[in-house]
């Protein structure tokens, strides 16, 4: 009898303690929940047993990325759905300590296992980050994070991140500009908010793929140095960049921004790169980049940030981005990057929030990852596929909801007699 659908839509919302938002497609066929919504497909019992194992999102990701739940319907739809489930249980919601001390709930954990079946847990899927022993942030532990998120192949990353090669948020004049374009349009923008003039010397902190350099060098005159911790960004930057014919302006190094010795420089872009950073090191970042600018030079710090939580003590990573997207990452709020930043020496000139921006290009990324499905499970793996396709579009939805944001801070190193050097009106850019 086909019955596991029912059975397990039942357990769980006795253990959640509110109805499941969406339907649910058992093994066996058989199916329950709200007619017309999407439904979330448990190809194989074994997701079950990785959810009573690791309860929460961890396990809800182990079964993802290992092909054993899907979603049938839109996915955005769905992860909207069930993100009052997942990522913004209110402060009613009961803690596990709480809920197993409630006999329907014991007796709910008692069932799914009982569906589950006897076997231990299958191990977790290799795209899972391998952890080193020791501390956070040093230069070891880095390079092996960077490594886990940019060392993909850039023949992957061509797929989702388009011609333009530009892995972070784009700058829109509407949602019916390409992705190129507003790339491209994010780039001048932060060239305009550097000020940046034929001769001067811009440090590029997280190079990429090199396109900040290329358009900083090609379209203002500038000499860059590119620093990545990535091999394949590296020799994939150093290509284009002699494509482009402007290898006597750009260098491009594998080298950790605590290493660069060579300043001091007009400029520095950091786009993208701080949430590597970690709470514990940014002050010592903020300072570093001080260091190596001159004074009157400008600093652009492009950056996620996460709302403050009312207990800061409580903050916790996210368990899936943690363990297989960007290993070791942190989001901070606004206000404490930028009192970092105040306490490196910077002086804060400017932030501007564009956070509907990165929707709309989470959502341009995760279409540009289904129109080549096939090809990149083939570049990659099926399990980094599905990685990727759900952190882009739960991102997308969290960027909409207003559970991150991000901004660009332009701060200044302002010499001792106070002259910033920055126009009257800043927002000229000029």
């Amino acid at each position: 009898m086909a019955d596991a659908a029912p059975r397990l839509k039942s357990l769980v919302e006795q253990l959640l303690g509110v109805p499941l938002p969406v339907r649910i497609r058992a093994w066996d066929g058989s199916e329950a929940g709200p007619p017309g919504a999407p439904a979330l497909v448990v190809h194989n019992r074994r997701a079950l047993r990785r959810l009573l194992w690791k309860p929460g999102e961890l396990g809800l990701a182990r079964a993802w990325v290992a092909g054993e739940l899907g979603i049938d319907g839109d996915l955005y739809t769905a992860l909207d759905l069930m993100a009052g489930l997942i990522w913004e249980r209110g402060d009613d919601a009961r803690t596990l300590t709480q809920a197993v001390r409630d006999p329907e709930v014991r007796a709910a954990v008692r069932g799914l296992a009982k569906l589950a079946g006897p076997l231990p847990p299958p191990p977790p899927p290799r795209e899972e980050a391998r952890r080193g022993r020791g501390h956070l942030h040093t230069r070891r532990s880095d390079r092996r994070a960077i490594s886990h998120h940019y060392d993909v192949g850039n023949d992957f990353y061509e797929i989702v991140l388009g011609p333009s090669m530009v892995y972070s948020c784009a700058y829109w004049a509407g949602p019916d500009s390409t992705l190129e374009d507003a790339q491209r349009d994010k780039l001048e923008l932060v060239c305009r908010k550097l000020g940046l003039k034929p001769g001067q010397r811009l440090l590029d902190v997280g190079c990429g793929w090199g396109s900040m350099a290329i358009h900083a060098a090609r379209e203002h005159g500038v000499g860059v140095v590119g620093v990545t911790l990535s091999q394949e960004q590296a020799a994939y930057a150093r290509k284009r960049i002699a494509d482009e014919g402007l290898t006597d302006r750009i260098e491009i190094r594998v080298q950790d921004y605590r290493d660069v010795a060579d300043g001091p420089y007009d400029a520095i872009s950091s786009i993208g790169m701080a949430e590597h950073v970690g709470a514990e090191r940014y002050l010592e970042y903020a300072r570093y980049l001080h260091a190596l600018l001159k004074p009157g030079g400008r600093l652009l710090n492009h950056q996620i940030a996460r709302r403050p939580q009312r207990d800061e003590s409580s903050y916790s990573v996210d368990a899936f981005i943690d363990a297989y997207v960007f290993p070791d990452g942190e989001l901070a709020p606004l206000g404490t990057t930028v009192t970092q930043l105040e306490r490196a020496g910077f002086e804060v000139r400017d932030v501007e929030s564009l956070r509907e921006h990165y929707a709309l290009t989470l959502r341009r990324w995760v279409a540009n990852l289904e129109a080549q499905w096939g090809r990149a499970q083939r570049l990659t793996s099926p399990g980094r596929a599905r990685v990727w396709r759900l952190y882009m579009a739960a991102s997308a939805l969290a960027f909409e909801r207003n559970r991150i944001g991000v901004n660009q801070v332009l701060a200044v190193r302002t010499p001792e007699r106070g002259a910033s050097g920055m126009p009257l009106r800043s927002r000229t850019w000029n």
